[in-house]
């Protein structure tokens, strides 16, 4: 094997890559080289002092000090025979460089442009022209050991299809959340990744785990968090009620950044092929029942590189200790959602219509929706709550005008009541009225109610008692006595004329003059 001629490009970035502390045997299996090579160019650098996390050295810095450790490197061509063919392509590879990985770059080039190079020449080419680029992906951050009960990340894998007992073929997700101490898995399976299933699956996590950690890990997901952002993440309003029941701080990972939580993003495809593929589950309980047996049987029981020969269950025995009980109450799932109240001052939640105050027509308001209750908030103020329901409208007429809503308000139960307040004769004279066809005489028995407004209880009681003693109990002859005033006329046996006797004479008497 013919030896490797270095140039001083190549020992700049040996020292680079020392410099900004990966291991020496690290750096040699990254650039292809034999530890002694790693070590035969740093040490220079160790013997002046130099020691990696040290104050910046930029690139022309380390060129200087090459050429004064390693003279015979001074003199050396940097350039490459397959440099010039590159160069052909030197603003694309500009524009590309920093942006997205030099694989990339390689293969937009090689099947776009038609260059015909090795993505390893590319890189050098990089790593030669655009150093601080080209190295920027290459940097391996240090990650500080997670102290037991400290922190758990969580996922959404897609598992595959699954036939149904419908008969259908359904595309299955699997929930997962990892301590990121001992390593313990939770799988959670779902049809659907919406916001119910998404905290369904963390309540169901910490039921297995008897415990929840301080901090949770996720993705910038929707059924998650309502607004990414780097500094300042929104989490959904029924994720955020059900991560302070449990007391966890929800810490969403940068829009992008798999490598943010890479304990549980390495465990997707160990779940997919161990749990998921090539098994059948009669329902989706029967799949997730599967799952917690297998978390502990199998994902339980294997040994990863990071706890040294213990399994996760052995480790999980040491953290148990150190994270949160769960809360006494269990927690309730409350659906949140943003209507805009209609121009009949309802909103609608679900599939049923709620009423809100009529002075809120046209404002979206944050509706909070439990299995018992729905609540309306205003700027974080509540504003009405109503008994939940599947379906259908639910009307509190307080909350429409009063001069809307009156004949839907003074139903055949508010009349009555009102009537006996007045006195028995009212009340009498609406109970007939209200007696046959409530609904179509309800005007009438309304419009009786109404007169004692006009004339006052004492008058439309003595009214109705005189419309009852004459035969004749409606609200247009309550109405005529109190507009007559004879309502405190002694009632008479009958109206006048009906119970005259005729005045009758013989066929004789026609054609008789008077006398």
């Amino acid at each position: 094997m013919a030896r490797r001629t270095f140039k001083m490009v190549d020992v700049v970035e040996v020292l680079a890559h020392w410099y900004a502390g990966r291991p020496k045997m690290e750096v040699a299996r990254s650039l292809g080289l034999d530890p002694k090579t790693v070590r035969k160019y740093v040490a220079p650098a160790e013997a002046a002092g130099m020691a990696p996390g040290g104050p910046s050295v930029s690139t022309e810095q380390w060129r200087s000090l090459v050429r004064e450790w390693f003279p015979g490197l001074a003199g050396t061509k940097l350039s490459q025979p397959s440099w010039p063919l590159i160069e052909r392509h030197r603003e694309r590879v500009k524009a590309l460089v920093g942006v997205v990985p030099a694989s990339v770059i390689h293969q937009r080039l090689r099947d776009e442009d038609g260059l015909q190079v090795s993505v390893a020449s590319l890189r050098r080419y990089l790593r030669a022209h655009y150093p601080e680029q080209a190295r920027r992906g290459e940097v391996v951050v240090w990650r500080p050991p997670v102290s037991p009960g400290d922190e758990a990340q969580v996922d959404y894998g897609y598992m595959g299809t699954w036939a149904g007992p419908d008969g259908h073929r359904h595309r299955v997700w699997a929930f997962s959340m990892v301590l990121s101490y001992s390593r313990h898995l939770f799988v959670y399976p779902v049809l659907k990744m919406d916001q119910a299933a998404w905290v369904d699956a963390h309540v169901a996590a910490f039921s297995f785990f008897g415990a929840c950690p301080a901090r949770v890990v996720l993705d910038n997901l929707r059924a998650g968090v309502a607004k990414p952002d780097l500094y300042d993440p929104k989490a959904n309003r029924a994720y955020a009620e059900m991560a302070e029941h449990f007391g966890v701080l929800l810490d969403p990972a940068r829009v992008a950044k798999p490598k943010d939580k890479p304990r549980v993003e390495a465990l997707q495809s160990y779940i997919r092929r161990s749990f998921f593929a090539g098994r059948d589950f009669g329902s989706l309980a029967e799949m997730r029942e599967g799952a917690q047996a297998w978390c502990t049987e199998v994902a339980g029981r294997r040994t990863p590189r990071a706890l040294e020969g213990r399994t996760p269950l052995q480790a999980f025995a040491d953290e148990a200790g150190a994270l949160q009980a769960l809360p006494a109450l269990p927690f309730e799932l409350a659906r949140w959602s943003r209507p805009k109240v209609a121009p009949d001052a309802h909103a609608q939640v679900g599939k049923a219509l709620y009423s809100v105050p009529w002075r809120l027509i046209g404002q979206s308001l944050d509706a909070r929706a439990t299995a018992q209750v729905v609540q309306f908030y205003l700027d974080g103020e509540l504003v009405k709550t109503h008994p939940a329901q599947a379906r259908g409208r639910r009307t509190d007429w307080a909350d429409l005008p009063e001069e809307r809503v009156g004949f839907f308000m003074r139903n055949p139960a508010w009349c009555a009541a009102q009537a006996a307040m007045v006195g028995p004769a009212c009340a009498g004279l609406v109970e007939d009225l209200l007696a046959i066809n409530a609904l179509f005489r309800l005007r009438q028995a309304q419009g009786v109610l109404r007169l004692g407004q006009r004339y006052g209880d004492a008058r439309l009681e003595a009214a109705c008692a005189r419309a009852t003693e004459a035969g004749d109990p409606s609200y247009k002859t309550v109405k005529g006595v109190l507009m007559a005033g004879s309502e405190a006329v002694a009632a008479q046996g009958g109206l006048l004329g009906l119970d005259a006797p005729a005045f009758l004479r013989g066929p004789g008497a026609f054609g008789q003059e008077r006398p």
